[in-house]
C-alpha cells in the first residue's frame, strides 16, 4: 500500500503545482459534489419534474452513503494529508510538502472516497434520467477535484465512483422503493442504524476504535477550524437516516396525496412553483446550524433537519402551494 500511496502523494503534488491557479474551482466543485446538494437542491427539482427519479435519488444518496461508512471501518483507509506524516516510508528524507484547504481535513477514514461514490450514484441517476428525456450525458469534475485537496488518494477516488454507479444501478432495478410503506421506511432506517451502531459497539468491546481516523484529523490538519463534526462518520450516519425517514413520512402522509397525486399535481405551472417555493425554503432552512457545543444535541438536530427536508419539499410546500392557487382559482370564479 506505501507505493500506491506514494504515488497519489505525487500525483497530489503534481495537480497542486500545476493547477494552483485552479483552487477556486476544484474547491467549488467539491462542494457541488456534496450529498447535501442532493438533499437540498437535486431532490426538490427532481421530485416535481419526475417523482421516481426524486425518489431513487434519495434511496441512492443513502444507501450508498451508509455502505460507504460500511467500507471505510473496513478498510481503515488513510487519507493523504495524515499519512504523509505518519508513513516511514520516507525514512529520513524530507517528507512531500502537501497544501492543505478548508475541506481537505475531513475526519472519517479515505476509502472508498464518500463523495465521489455519492456524487457518482445520484449523477448516474440523474443523466440516467437526462438521456431518457433525450439530452446528452454531462461530465464533473468531482475525481481530481478531491485529489487535489489532498482529502483523497486517486485509488480512493477511483473505488467510490465505482461503487457509487454500481449502487445507482441497483436501485433502478428496484421498484419497491416507489410504494413503500412508512413502516418499511421505518423498519429500513431503524436497520440501517441500529446495524451501523452495532457494528461500531462490537468492535469497540473487541478493542478496535472506528473513529480512529479523527484524531489523526485532529494532530494533521493544518487549522483546528477545519476539523468540523459534521464531516465525522457518525454525522453523515444521523443525517442519511433522517432524509430517508423524512421521505416516508412525506410520501405516506394525506397532504402529500392530496396536493401532488391529484388534477393539481399534475399541472406543469403547480410543479414549477413547488420547485422554485421548495428551493427557496429549503435555502432559508439550510442556513440554520445545529449547535456543535454538545454532541448529542448536534446528532439528534441533524437528524431532524435532514427528515425535514424531504417532507417539506415533497408535501409541505406543495400542500401550501395548492391552497394558494386554489384560493387564487376561487377568487376568478
Amino acid at each position: 500500500m506505501d507505493l500506491l500511496h506514494s504515488s497519489g502523494v505525487e500525483l497530489v503534488q503534481y495537480l497542486q503545482l500545476n493547477y494552483r491557479d485552479s483552487q477556486s474551482w476544484f474547491t467549488f466543485i467539491s462542494i457541488a459534489a456534496d450529498l447535501r446538494n442532493t438533499f437540498f437542491v437535486f431532490f426538490p427539482i427532481w421530485f416535481h419534474l419526475c417523482e421516481a427519479v426524486g425518489i431513487k435519488l434519495i434511496w441512492v444518496a443513502v444507501i450508498g452513503d451508509w455502505l460507504n461508512l460500511i467500507f471505510k471501518w473496513f478498510l481503515f483507509g488513510h487519507r493523504p494529508y495524515w499519512w504523509v506524516h505518519e508513513t516511514k516510508l520516507y525514512g529520513n528524507s524530507s517528507l512531500p510538502t502537501l497544501q492543505q484547504f478548508p475541506l481537505t481535513c475531513e475526519t472519517g477514514p479515505g476509502s472508498p472516497s464518500g463523495h465521489a461514490m455519492g456524487s457518482a450514484g445520484v449523477w448516474y441517476v440523474m443523466v440516467t434520467a437526462f438521456l431518457t428525456f433525450g439530452l446528452q450525458k454531462k461530465r464533473s469534475g468531482f475525481q481530481k477535484s478531491r485529489v487535489f485537496l489532498a482529502a483523497h488518494f486517486p485509488h480512493q477516488v477511483f473505488t467510490g465512483v465505482l461503487s457509487g454507479m454500481v449502487v445507482a444501478e441497483v436501485f433502478g432495478r428496484i421498484n419497491a422503493i416507489y410504494n413503500a410503506s412508512f413502516k418499511r421506511y421505518l423498519q429500513i432506517t431503524l436497520f440501517l442504524f441500529s446495524f451501523a451502531l452495532g457494528f461500531y459497539l462490537l468492535l469497540k468491546v473487541l478493542g478496535i476504535d472506528l473513529l480512529w481516523s479523527l484524531e489523526k484529523a485532529q494532530r494533521w490538519c493544518a487549522r483546528a477550524e477545519w476539523v468540523h463534526i459534521n464531516t465525522t462518520p457518525f454525522a453523515g450516519l444521523v443525517r442519511n437516516m433522517g432524509a430517508l425517514f423524512g421521505l416516508g413520512l412525506a410520501l405516506n402522509s394525506p397532504i402529500y396525496a392530496e396536493s401532488c397525486k391529484g388534477k393539481r399535481g399534475q399541472q406543469f405551472s403547480f410543479r414549477i412553483s413547488c420547485i422554485v417555493a421548495s428551493l427557496i425554503v429549503l435555502h432559508v432552512f439550510d442556513s440554520v446550524k445545529p449547535p456543535t457545543q454538545s454532541e448529542f444535541l448536534f446528532y439528534f438536530l441533524s437528524f431532524c433537519k435532514s427528515a425535514t427536508v424531504p417532507l417539506a419539499a415533497a408535501a409541505f410546500v406543495p400542500f401550501c402551494v395548492s391552497q394558494l392557487l386554489n384560493r387564487q382559482d376561487t377568487k376568478k370564479l
